[in-house]
């Protein structure tokens, strides 16, 4: 017991070196810091010291090594720095989650940020590591009851199921993160706030979180003030954090706010270290780099936990074929779009269910559950095919019965989509049932 409680501890001290090799800025530059030896034991990824003639020491890491030495991104402007000022291996810090994490907010080196000191677990943690074995994998458990008709009805979510959460500015989507951190059945919460701009960090925390929420939930933040470097170590730390608990056999829910920055911290390190830009800007090594994050959450192992995860994606213009989005959509397990239009008129969540799909479907309802989903999908359909010629006044009742029975009930199921869910899902579909039957429509007549 006495050697697993002081492995950090001992970790660190075996990280201290009696000597350590110096290098020395031979180039300083706007965006990097050539190097123009490296040290024989510097590897990709590194972190370093660069200490500047000032006495002032910069954090980075190394993100290019070559025959000519290294180049080091700095982790804020390397102002005051000169040819000639020594550079050192810093070692990386032990990342070790604990319990006692839980109901904090951290930062990706594991330091608190809410001014409480904070233990540290007997175990580190690799940042970036694999997911389960694919073979080994469990598949995708019970619906879980979130506390929302909507997604316990027609868009369910699963145990172990990833989805993405793709909306604009100002639609509702750190609320709808909030009342799925409330509310989705799990053991604890793991968010991931990656450049999220610093004044709403504590509004989210206690406005959008809520006492409920936080209690359960460990908070990973990196503002977006901050350098991308430690933008992109925010999404990893926080899925280790997640990882962690998850091998303890709890179930996670992983809500990641938001992979658009997560990308875009990456390209400003990737296109410093000299990688070309190819998908609108962004480098080849993009798609790998969201794709391995997501692939570490979902089902466990056997005799793991689960970690059921939400990644949001900002999508400017509702662009749903920018890059982040598209590689994201290929690769998770259903995709939630919100639509400024609805949010304008007032319904939230603003989810636009025509253009949002759960993976989940149809094995997480029962056969009339998926009637009674399929047969509301196509009334909406209809809806929307022919609002323009509704509004206009150009649409004749009687011309098209399954217009006129979704123009019955077009009122009640928008609604029915705003509404909390005060029972369970049994209830919820109890209630889509009734509204359905006031269609007036024979389901066999539906096409």
């Amino acid at each position: 017991m006495s050697g697993t409680m002081f492995q950090p501890l001992q970790d660190q001290i075996a990280a201290i070196r009696p000597a350590r090799p110096i290098a020395r800025v031979s180039e300083v530059g706007r965006g990097l810091v050539r190097v123009g030896r490296a040290g024989p034991d510097w590897r990709m990824g590194d972190r370093v010291h660069v200490r500047a003639g000032d006495g002032a020491t910069l954090g980075g890491e190394i993100v290019l090594l070559d025959a000519g030495g290294a180049a080091i991104l700095t982790d804020r402007a390397p102002d005051g720095l000169r040819p000639g000022d020594p550079v050192a291996l810093a070692g990386d810090r032990a990342f070790c989650p604990h319990e006692g994490w839980i109901g904090r907010i951290i930062d990706p080196f594991g330091q608190p940020l809410d001014g409480r000191p904070l233990a540290a677990g007997p175990l580190a943690r690799p940042l970036r590591t694999l997911p389960p074995p694919a073979a080994a994998r469990r598949k995708l458990g019970a619906r879980l009851e979130t506390g929302m008709r909507l997604f316990n009805t027609m868009l369910p979510l699963v145990r172990g199921q990833r989805i993405g959460l793709f909306a604009g500015s100002g639609v509702g989507k750190s609320t709808l993160l909030g009342e799925l951190a409330r509310r989705v059945e799990a053991d604890l919460i793991v968010i991931a706030l990656i450049g999220e701009r610093g004044r709403e960090l504590r509004e989210f925390a206690e406005d959008v979180l809520g006492r409920e929420g936080r209690a359960r939930s460990i908070v990973v933040a990196a503002t977006s003030d901050q350098s991308p470097l430690v933008r992109r170590r925010c999404a990893w730390a926080a899925m280790a954090v997640a990882e962690h608990f998850r091998d303890q056999g709890r179930h996670v829910l992983f809500l990641a706010d938001s992979i658009t920055r997560l990308a875009e911290a990456h390209r400003e390190i990737a296109l410093g270290a000299g990688e070309p830009a190819a998908l609108r800007g962004y480098p080849p090594s993009t798609a790998p780099l969201v794709m391995a994050l997501a692939e570490r959450a979902g089902p466990g192992a056997e005799g793991a936990g689960d970690i059921t995860a939400v990644f949001s994606v900002l999508v400017a213009g509702s662009d749903m074929d920018e890059p982040v989005a598209d590689i994201l959509r290929g690769t998770l397990d259903g995709h939630v779009v919100l639509d400024r239009a609805i949010a304008e008129r007032g319904r939230f969540p603003a989810v636009d269910l025509l253009r949002s799909v759960s993976r989940s479907l149809p094995a997480a309802a029962s056969a009339g559950e998926n009637r009674l989903i399929g047969r509301a999908r196509r009334l909406l359909g209809a809806y929307e095919r022919a609002e323009l010629m509704i509004q206009a006044g150009l649409y004749a009742a009687g011309s098209d019965p399954l217009i006129d029975a979704a123009i019955r009930v077009w009122t009640d199921l928008d609604a029915f989509m705003a509404e909390e869910e005060r029972a369970d899902a049994a209830a919820s579909f109890a209630r889509l049932g009734a509204i359905l039957g006031r269609a007036g429509l024979a389901e066999e007549a539906a096409p």
